[in-house]
């Protein structure tokens, strides 16, 4: 799959593949005689990996790392799951913060709606 293809599959510039190839997160592309880049299949599961964990607001920094731990093998699984895990984590405090938000921005708009309706009961009962 050609690298605008995989640009539109995913909703990511072209410009951020060639940066995700640069700096580790997919390793070199193969490219076809003329120079194009041809997305394997397992091309475009590291990019879905990626679109998703960085989605997910997981470090640039930390995806380098942990893709450069799967390049090396197996040896690494341990302290591959171990970043997992810390991501995980992470991941679950900032959605309980956000569950929070939620909770409070519910509330405000519950307010203001029960606002309008006093105030829509009292223009009913001056007519």
């Amino acid at each position: 799959m050609k690298i605008q293809e995989v640009s539109e599959k995913f909703g990511i510039s072209t410009d951020t593949l060639r940066y995700y190839e640069r700096v580790g997160l997919i390793p070199s592309v193969t490219r076809t005689g003329s120079g194009i880049r041809d997305y394997s299949e397992l091309d475009i599961r590291r990019v879905e990996f990626v679109k998703c964990m960085r989605g997910a607001s997981l470090p640039i920094e930390v995806l380098i790392e942990y893709m450069a731990l799967v390049q090396q093998g197996d040896a690494t699984i341990e302290t591959r799951k171990e970043i997992l895990r810390e991501q995980r984590d992470q991941l679950i405090a900032r959605m309980a913060e956000m569950q929070k938000t939620l909770d409070i921005l519910n509330h405000k708009i519950q307010v203001y709606e029960s606002k309008i309706l006093e105030k829509e009961k009292k223009i009913k009962i001056e007519e």
